[in-house]
């Protein structure tokens, strides 16, 4: 993913409408200023390549400057926060995904619902995960690392970025294999996979895309992926299903999509899901993404907004089996 990061970061650079207007007019006068897309991840990661993706062609289609802004921070908290009290004229967008739905089991006392604070707009794309380990860690198969790690309680480490999907998938993992593994969590997942090469931890769960390039070096060993099926990117690695661990098999198990404050006028929510959807049909696009192991994810508003309420049936049992902390 490195080269391909390197690639995409140069893509972006680092009035509100009166709510008594009509709703036509702020979809005839949309976008007639700089559009900001919110991202609540590090420079680099999965999350923020796949926003400066999005930021480039909506740039070209809408005909108007985009920006990206990180703020990474407290889970995806800093950032959802900050656009959840923006302005609701569709000129800040968030970069956000499943955290909507998992948010308030991380912080009981958030003080709002993420699901009612911001209108869906569009899904974008999608991945799963790899179980990968320093070549050091004497195992090769997930059963391995399991009867390894029950033998040799706390001796083994295991890194994600705070908030994210894989602290999800490892505290998880813990618990349904019955193992005393110490988590360290880091503000993004780049610098997990730098002390995972150089020994400092010993198992990571890391999108294909980041982890391809370690895995071909064999700078770590791959174990398992945690999609439904094998992937075609590596068709001899097995499933956590395959591996003895039905409950981590996920189809997909991140995913991330565009949404605004509520209260957006529905035409601009509208014209930025037709933008956004159009992109992603797009062959250029859809090639950049294959080479980035991304997989499209293209919905209507109404179906986004169903699909949210999905997600949240889903992952909310997850993390209270996983018993995730408050941050």
């Amino acid at each position: 993913m490195n080269l391909h990061r390197r690639h995409f970061l140069h893509l972006a650079a680092g009035a509100a409408v009166l709510p008594s207007l009509p709703q036509v007019a702020s979809a005839q006068t949309y976008a007639s200023k700089l559009v900001k897309i919110v991202v609540p991840f590090t420079p680099g990661s999965p999350v923020d390549v796949l926003a400066r993706i999005v930021a480039q062609q909506l740039s070209r289609r809408l005909g108007q400057s985009l920006i990206i802004e990180n703020r990474p921070g407290a889970g995806a908290l800093t950032a959802t926060k900050a656009v959840a009290s923006a302005p609701p004229d569709g000129y800040t967008l968030l970069m956000s995904g499943q955290s909507l739905a998992y948010l308030p089991q991380f912080y009981p006392d958030l003080g709002f619902d993420p699901l009612k604070a911001f209108a869906p707009v569009a899904t974008v794309a999608g991945w799963s995960h790899v179980m990968v380990v320093n070549p050091d860690v004497p195992a090769k198969t997930v059963p391995e690392l399991v009867a390894y790690a029950k033998a040799n309680p706390g001796k083994l480490t295991i890194g994600y970025g705070l908030g994210s999907s894989p602290q999800i998938l490892s505290e998880y993992f813990k618990v349904i294999a019955g193992i005393d593994i110490v988590s360290v969590p880091y503000r993004g997942g780049e610098q997990v996979r730098v002390d995972l090469i150089g020994g400092r931890i010993h198992l990571n769960f890391g999108p294909l895309g980041n982890v391809q390039s370690m895995i071909e070096q064999g700078q770590v060993r791959a174990l398992a992926v945690t999609s439904a099926k094998r992937m075609a990117a590596l068709p001899h690695l097995p499933t956590m299903r395959e591996s003895g661990f039905p409950e981590i098999g996920f189809d997909p198990d991140v995913w991330h999509a565009i949404v605004v404050p509520a209260g957006t006028p529905k035409p601009v929510i509208d014209r930025l899901n037709t933008e956004i959807n159009a992109s992603l049909r797009s062959a250029e696009v859809q090639a950049t993404f294959a080479k980035l192991t991304f997989d499209p994810m293209i919905r209507s508003p109404e179906e986004f907004t169903t699909f949210l309420a999905l997600q949240a049936q889903k992952w909310v049992p997850v993390i209270k089996a996983a018993n995730i902390q408050p941050f």
